[in-house]
């Protein structure tokens, strides 16, 4: 390769030349690219020991996960799949202390509970679906609500957002433990999704209208007649709610039947209906317009819940006819009249006046009129007479088949878009 000296020699041979210093930043310069490329395979070389012992951890690690599976005892977990066993048929299929294996949804046995898993898929909404604005503004507007009218909206949400997370517990911790079938399995988890997107509708109005939280979601231990409801539901759920609770014996099934019947038939089928009616009535006359229609979202989520739970009582009873005495009736129909008597309390203390076209006499009719309802859908007698529905209004409302205006506010029968029929 040729050099400077070289070159110059070449194009002026007959005048020597003192040869150019070379400045010490080129030289500096050129000594660069020599220590990176000594750099550069030190970074590679780290690199690939960093790769190797990284492959070594992941395959000690494996080696490890092998060597204690070879030691897992497979046993307790052939035994809980029944390895070989036969295919599960319907007849082996029961509500309680059911034999058949677990995890095999189909084939169903009770087609209606698998249809109101369907059916409250279909029914799916969120709490911020629903706009708030005309509520709000109501709500901060100084002669917008009554002082009544604001004490019937804190006591309603005081006691709605705790209940329905005392019925999800129920569910979740208990019931679905229990409960032996499947497809009534499935409608549980739907249920429990549903009661926590209540919480979430109550604590979204809350918020939207800047109440107090504290004063709202503490009402079940503060305020005597949402404090008394709440209680009365933890004490039926305390025996069936300890980890070690089994059922299999005709006192632990009777117990299950009891707590069905008190969260099912009671705490949904009788203590909503008060804070249902009063709330809705308010929507009736256009105020509070955002909260009414949320309410009437959970009512309908609220009238399939107690729906189901009626048929699974039923079921139960038709499955195990010796639980179903006349002294279980008995305490039976003494429970569904204390929870009556509780929420006729609840209506006089959070509507001391007449106030929305309705008074807490007209309510306590109402709430006797729904008890009997209850108490005839599990086969037993009524026990109020003379008695009627004073809010027809509000079996209009709970049709599902109703239907509004779309451009007014959403229709209540909404469907997700692939369960919708054109």
């Amino acid at each position: 390769m040729l050099s400077w000296d070289d070159y110059d020699d070449s194009q002026e041979p007959s005048t020597p030349k003192k040869a150019p210093q070379q400045p010490a930043t080129p030289a500096k310069s050129a000594a660069q690219p020599q220590a990176a490329n000594v750099v550069k395979p030190v970074e590679t070389a780290l690199k690939d020991n960093a790769d190797i012992s990284s492959k070594a951890s992941e395959d000690a690690a494996l080696e490890k996960a092998q060597a204690s599976l070879k030691k897992l005892d497979v046993a307790p977990g052939l035994e809980e799949l029944e390895m070989g066993a036969k295919r599960v048929q319907v007849d082996e299929k029961a509500m309680i202390n059911c034999r058949a294996d677990l995890n095999q949804l189909v084939p169903f046995k009770y087609d209606w509970a698998w249809q109101k898993y369907l059916d409250g898929c279909a029914n799916h909404w969120m709490p911020q679906e629903i706009n708030m604005t005309a509520d709000v503004a109501l709500w901060k507007s100084a002669d917008g609500l009554t002082e009544d009218e604001r004490r019937l909206v804190m006591r309603s949400l005081g006691y709605f957002s705790t209940a329905d997370s005392l019925v999800a517990n129920n569910l979740v911790l208990a019931i679905y433990r229990v409960i032996t079938n499947p497809e009534c399995r499935q409608y549980i988890l739907r249920q429990a999704f549903e009661e926590a997107i209540h919480t979430h509708a109550y604590q979204y109005c809350v918020e939207s209208l800047a109440m107090d939280e504290g004063e709202v979601f503490n009402m079940y231990r503060e305020v005597p007649s949402v404090a008394q409801k709440a209680a009365w539901s933890l004490k039926h759920t305390k025996e069936i709610s300890d980890p070690t609770f089994t059922t299999g014996t005709e006192e632990t099934d009777r117990i299950l039947l009891k707590n069905l019947i008190a969260f099912y038939v009671v705490t949904e089928g009788i203590f909503f209906y008060c804070g249902f009616c009063q709330i809705l009535s308010m929507g009736r006359r256009n105020k509070m317009t955002g909260v009414s229609e949320q309410f009437q979202y959970i009512l309908r989520d609220e009238s399939m819940h107690l729906n189901f739970g009626i048929d699974v009582i039923n079921q139960i009873k038709l499955e195990n006819p010796n639980l179903w005495t006349a002294e279980f009736q008995e305490e039976v129909t003494q429970m569904i009249l204390e929870g009556t008597a509780l929420e006729i309390q609840f209506a006089k203390e959070s509507m001391p006046r007449g106030i929305l076209g309705m008074n807490s006499n007209m309510m306590e009719e109402y709430l006797k009129f729904i008890a009997n309802r209850r108490l005839t859908q599990i086969g037993l007698p009524e026990q109020f007479s003379n008695v009627s529905n004073p809010f027809p209004w509000m079996s209009e409302i709970m049709d599902l088949r109703k239907e509004k205006n779309f451009f007014e506010t959403r229709v209540i029968e909404y469907q997700t878009g692939g369960a919708l029929s054109w």
